[in-house]
């Protein structure tokens, strides 16, 4: 087990790959853990994949209220940590919220982003408030199917696979998931978005309930010369229900700005 101390607590994270290998760096969706890019990482062996759990998710600690831009420096934190930087910053729906933030606070440790499944804005206040109460009042297992049907296409909901997903959602921190949704709920990154001045790629899935490809297709609009994919029969975690696709995108965007 890897740590890494912050002010919202233990941070856990883990590295795979050779050493001197370019170094890529992954942030989660809101209700998962590092294990979302396993089927991934299984295709790029190339890399040095680096992959943490944000505050309130998988083996991090929980924490109290916190910003999209606590989330963004706990990535700084560990990337400096580990003598990195800068890197390929990998990030999907909050996690790549993380990416757009922590591009544009420091953009001496992102050589490239990728954003996937995410927007500069996700959501509304209204729906975030009933998610948090319902939550709060009867457990995130009151709304594991719905988002199971965000989440993927239907092919996928129909295959044992789909049992540990969900459990990997009714398993987050009630108190973690709520904080990151009203982390959501007040984050709107459009003006730091579209003054990025890096190598971008955005890439949605065309299923997707959470963040519809037209949504994410409006933040790849924001951003000047941003690469942008559509990965068919794909919902919110194309890197867990189309990993191949995912990972023919992703790998020659790396070989191209690790070089």
């Amino acid at each position: 087990m890897q740590v890494l101390n912050r002010p919202g607590g233990a941070m856990h994270y883990c590295i795979d790959g050779p050493a001197n290998a370019p170094a890529v760096v992954f942030a989660n969706s809101l209700g998962t853990d590092l294990r979302l890019w396993d089927a991934v990482l299984a295709q790029m062996p190339q890399i040095r994949a680096i992959r943490f759990d944000k505050r309130g998710h998988g083996l991090s600690d929980d924490s109290e209220a916190f910003s999209i831009d606590d989330l963004a420096d706990d990535a700084a934190a560990l990337i400096e940590h580990l003598g990195l930087g800068p890197v390929v910053f990998v990030g999907l729906s909050i996690g790549g919220m993380i990416a757009q933030a922590l591009a544009a606070r420091r953009p001496d440790l992102v050589r490239a982003a990728v954003l996937s499944n995410t927007a500069v804005r996700m959501g509304n206040a209204e729906g975030w408030a009933q998610r948090i109460a319902a939550v709060e009042n009867q457990g995130i297992a009151s709304i594991a199917d719905t988002i199971m049907e965000r989440w993927f296409a239907p092919p996928f909901r129909a295959t044992p696979e789909l049992a540990a997903w969900r459990n990997m959602v009714t398993r987050t921190s009630a108190a973690g998931y709520a904080a990151a949704c009203r982390t959501l709920a007040a984050t709107d990154l459009t003006l730091t978005t579209r003054l990025l001045d890096l190598p971008v790629l955005v890439i949605a899935g065309d299923q997707d309930g959470s963040s519809p490809a037209d949504l994410v297709r409006g933040t790849a609009d924001l951003i000047p010369g941003a690469d942008f994919h559509i990965i068919p029969d794909a919902g919110h975690l194309p890197c867990v229900e189309q990993p191949a696709a995912f990972a023919a995108i992703l790998k020659p965007f790396v070989q191209e700005h690790c070089q």
